[in-house]
């Protein structure tokens, strides 16, 4: 009869415990994925002196178009479309919709080129005689076993394409392009169609 007051008081250690478990192990996964998210982000945004992330910019027809990231690179703009999929992506120039495959799970998107071609066009608008390219960065998660369509690149060859910038050229490249970017920058507004971070 003495041991059962301590039987509360050993449920209530072990669901503490359980507690305590379940809450770390949800923060410890929580860190994980923001931690991979800035890597990601750095990975894009490190190819140049400048960025804005998540932005709309105007089409010309009233409109507006979400962009993943613009980034004032040495030799331009560069106008990235983050896409975030897992598996085998099978895609081409020609090709109305690309294919992901991962193990039984399959489905398509639509080709995202034209898209990217209309978001560079518009961008291109803007901002005059700056050089503007686009590129469809997918990330770590997707392969291409057929190989990589036109203006398409895995985010960990992006800074082979786009070497890192040197900050030391920043006032250089800053004064060669400064209008046409802040031009860009003046058009551009937070969008509300902010993507899911991939992990």
């Amino acid at each position: 009869m003495r041991d059962l007051p301590a039987t509360p008081v050993l449920v209530g250690l072990v669901l503490g415990g359980v507690v305590l478990g379940l809450l770390g192990s949800w923060g410890w996964r929580s860190w994980r994925k923001r931690r991979a998210r800035r890597r990601l982000v750095h990975a894009i945004t490190s190819i140049g002196f400048e960025h804005l992330q998540d932005v709309l910019v105007p089409d010309g027809n009233g409109s507006t178009y979400h962009i993943d990231f613009l980034v004032l690179t040495p030799r331009g703009i560069l106008v990235v479309d983050l896409r975030d999929v897992t598996g085998n992506v099978f895609g081409g120039d020609q090709m109305t919709d690309w294919t992901v495959m991962n193990g039984a799970a399959r489905h398509t998107f639509p080709n995202p080129q034209g898209a990217l071609y209309d978001r560079v066009a518009a961008v291109k608008a803007m901002s005059g005689q700056v050089p503007v390219e686009g590129r469809v960065v997918f990330t770590r998660r997707a392969r291409f076993p057929k190989g990589l369509p036109k203006w398409t690149v895995p985010v960990d060859a992006l800074r082979s394409e786009f070497p890192p910038a040197d900050r030391g050229m920043f006032q250089e490249v800053l004064a060669q392009f400064r209008e046409g970017w802040e031009a860009v920058r003046a058009e551009a507004a937070p969008s509300p169609l902010v993507k899911p971070r991939p992990i």
